[in-house]
């Protein structure tokens, strides 16, 4: 299990650079007629790596896609680099409103995960994921103008992601301290410029200790409780290993019912809050260590929303991930659609 949650741990970080360099062109949103999603369990979402792509036609047909599986939520990142690359004082909106334009015509519900530091707002030769005090007011400035900006659009913000990474935190010890201190920043500014907007804490990555990995999950949510972070709601990262969704939660596993861990530990810490599940779910890739068959992956995802279905406390379970470009190894095997747009059999599965 150790070297499971480590893999786990590494999920997203083989693919992570390429996505922030790709040259970007935004057209002004051509929208077609106001769509509805009919399903049958409101709470199923999927995570997205729509944000940046520039390409509308390609943004429209995987999002039409997400609202015929019968999906509701839908997940993904708007980074400050895009937003606010030259400086403070200037925003570029023209990517965000795109992706916000045409979930909202497709009738998804939409949650943004807000991090990615532009370059003027952190040292030389430190990575995007770094983020300094220096610095905490102008990201919160960006969180609020994106608040206010979208004020009736969209209603929930992720305020970073994996905090509790060494790479997330950009190449550094993860600091629940730290990260507090940036929701105490961050806060106020976005309630202020938008008091219906709730806000996440950062979904964290599930498991123990691992030296120059990972933080355990479970002492950074207890460090972050304990330093007076502020927040409406926890993001959580609910993979599921290699076991199936019911099996019974524990401190010491990483599976999908995780979730009732954090509950517990919210409890005890007089913290309850709603949960929402923005990455999570089963990979079938055949060679590698972390899989399980198509089969398992297809009957766990479908019998994981069912679950969550009967949680009043959690909003939306958004498994990653949709669709994405090609990376040729195990990352592709969390894909809903392949990336030339066919759907899986777990995609038909789910909207059946």
């Amino acid at each position: 299990m150790r070297y499971l949650s480590l893999c786990l741990a590494l999920v997203v970080l083989v693919a992570a650079g390429a996505q922030f360099l790709a040259p970007r062109t935004y057209p002004s949103p051509s929208l077609g007629p106001q769509q509805t999603v009919q399903t049958i369990n409101p709470k199923i979402g999927v995570h997205l790596r729509l944000n940046g792509t520039g390409d509308e036609a390609a943004l429209v047909e995987q999002l039409s896609q997400v609202r015929e599986m019968g999906a509701t939520w839908v997940v993904d990142l708007f980074p400050w680099a895009y937003i606010q690359p030259r400086g403070p004082r200037s925003y570029d909106w023209r990517g965000a409103d795109l992706l916000v334009a045409h979930a909202r015509q497709q009738g998804l519900q939409l949650i943004a995960r807000l991090d990615i530091v532009p370059a003027w707002a952190r040292a030389k030769d430190t990575t995007d994921r770094r983020i300094d005090p220096a610095y905490y007011d102008d990201f919160a400035r960006y969180a609020a103008a994106f608040a206010a900006r979208y004020r009736d659009q969209v209603r929930y913000i992720v305020v970073w992601n994996e905090p509790n990474l060494f790479f997330e935190w950009g190449s550094r010890e993860p600091d629940p301290n730290a990260y507090a201190e940036l929701l105490k920043v961050v806060y106020p500014a976005v309630k202020q410029a938008n008091p219906e907007m709730q806000i996440a804490a950062g979904g964290l990555s599930p498991g123990p200790s691992v030296p120059g990995i990972r933080l355990d999950d479970l002492t950074f949510l207890r460090g972050m409780l304990a330093a007076g972070a502020p927040f409406d709601v926890l993001a959580i990262h609910a993979y599921g290993a290699q076991v199936a969704p019911d099996e019974e939660p524990h401190p010491d596993r990483v599976n999908f019912r995780r979730i009732e861990v954090y509950r517990d530990l919210l409890k005890e810490a007089g913290q309850t809050r709603p949960l929402i599940v923005t990455e999570g779910g089963w990979n079938d890739h055949p060679r590698w260590s972390g899989a399980v068959s198509p089969a398992d992956r297809l009957r766990w995802t479908v019998e994981a929303y069912q679950i969550s279905a009967t949680w009043p406390d959690v909003i939306a379970v958004c498994f990653w991930q949709f669709r994405a470009p090609t990376t040729h190894s195990y990352q592709d095997n969390f894909n809903f659609v392949s990336a030339d747009g066919t759907p899986k059999a777990i995609y038909w599965a789910i909207r059946e």
